[in-house]
């Protein structure tokens, strides 16, 4: 009776063998959560040094929902504005859905071009084009992509990126660093006006889901704009741009705060919308769908 079943002797070692790959699981996934708390503690201090409330800005980045994203932040490296294809949005379908759109959002329109003075049928080829009406606003979180490209300015961050896009898309080694050097700096500044947008308009951050570019809502503004150049449309007391009436409200104010006034010639007008888009293909689309609209 002095020694262990054979059965039992195995059962015994398949379990402290079950018990270490556990063990090991578990250690795996802690030293992955303590990698994700440091690569924001640098970006979380600048904030901080800022003027940022310590509490609120340790509370944010620790939210399991806020994280280091380099497959979509390495999209700023391949983009190419060429590429796309605006002129979908002059068939017929997308030209019918912007005339639908018109008589469902009349009134918000109506007001808006009397206010700001800015034509409905280019606003609502803006909303057209950025979001298809609102149909699709993107699906990556917009604090994880601005806090990934702000957080760039660490060497070993910034070599994830890299090594995160696609060897047959990476770009020239020096055009990515430089590239990389004015994005960080860009991704800060929007970062900051992101959480005084949340914080003004008592949004939780880390709930926005945007584009890879890190614009919001259903007119596709940065945090920069919808901090100073958004609008309160339908006057319920607050900035949002996932409402219909707000964004027709904000792209008007953008257009007219950039130069937009009635009647304004052609030229003057693509220079305007320049600023909305820095793409003459784009702004020309915007044009000719603009065109279409006043036609029907």
């Amino acid at each position: 009776m002095g020694h262990l079943p054979l059965s039992y002797k195995r059962i015994s070692k398949l379990f402290f063998i079950l018990l270490f790959c556990f063990y090991l699981s578990i250690s795996h996934v802690v030293a992955q959560e303590s990698q994700k708390g440091n690569e924001f503690s640098k970006l979380s201090q600048r904030l901080i040094q800022d003027g940022f409330n310590p509490e609120e800005i340790n509370t944010l980045f620790s939210s399991e929902q806020v994280f280091f994203t380099p497959s979509g932040v390495s999209l700023f490296f391949i983009h190419s504005e060429s590429s796309l294809d605006y002129d979908q949005f002059l068939a017929s379908k997308p030209i019918a859905n912007a005339r639908k759109y018109m008589k469902t959002h009349k009134e918000s329109l109506e007001i808006a071009e009397k206010t700001y003075g800015v034509d409905k049928t280019v606003i609502t080829a803006i909303l057209l084009v950025e979001t298809q009406l609102g149909g699709y606003l993107g699906k990556r979180t917009v604090i994880n992509t601005l806090s990934t490209m702000a957080s760039l300015t660490d060497d070993s961050l910034k070599e994830r990126i890299w090594k995160s896009i696609p060897d047959k898309k990476k770009p020239n080694r020096e055009k990515f660093e430089k590239k990389v050097k004015t994005r960080s700096q860009w991704g800060y500044q929007e970062l900051k006006a992101l959480i005084k947008y949340t914080t003004r308009e008592q949004i939780a951050p880390e709930s926005i889901k945007g584009s890879y570019a890190g614009a919001m809502g259903i007119s596709q503004f940065m945090p920069s704009n919808a901090l100073t150049l958004a609008k309160d449309g339908d006057n319920d007391g607050r900035v949002d741009l996932f409402s219909h009436s707000d964004a027709i409200s904000s792209v008007a104010n953008y257009l007219k705060h950039h130069g937009w006034k009635p009647g304004i010639p052609r030229q003057r007008q693509h220079e305007v919308l320049f600023r909305y888009n820095h793409s003459n293909y784009y702004v020309d689309t915007l044009l000719k769908i603009s065109d279409k609209l006043k036609e029907g």
